[in-house]
């Protein structure tokens, strides 16, 4: 069975920062793909940020710039540093593990953003 847990999240002042991890334990093979999402009251989830294998990392264009994802492929641990927050980037911040035809989330960690 796979867990995956995220920590990191706060509150925090406009223009600070976070740094959310997430880690996945368990018999987890063939993973492709990592990323975090996040959903706000009343809104879809949406994309983040996807560091794929061999590719090259994906931000959402309200993140470029401001957000960095990055892992550590020894610790199953992903990480996700955000600078410069905002107001608007206040919400449940979800990580997400691809392992061929297999998803794994996270319960998620609250981010909010004090203007």
């Amino acid at each position: 069975q796979v867990h995956v847990v995220e920590s990191g999240g706060g509150l925090v002042q406009a223009g600070g920062s976070l740094r959310l991890s997430c880690a996945a334990s368990g018999r987890i093979f063939g993973i492709t793909s990592v990323g975090w999402y996040r959903q706000a009251p009343g809104n879809q989830r949406e994309l983040v940020a996807t560091a794929p294998n061999g590719g090259s990392t994906n931000y959402a264009d309200s993140v470029k710039g401001r957000y960095t994802i990055s892992r550590d492929n020894a610790k199953n641990t992903v990480y996700l540093q955000m600078n410069s927050l905002k107001p608007e980037d206040t919400a449940v911040y979800y990580c997400n593990w691809v392992a061929g035809r297999y998803d794994y989330w996270g319960r998620g960690t609250q981010v909010t953003v004090s203007s």
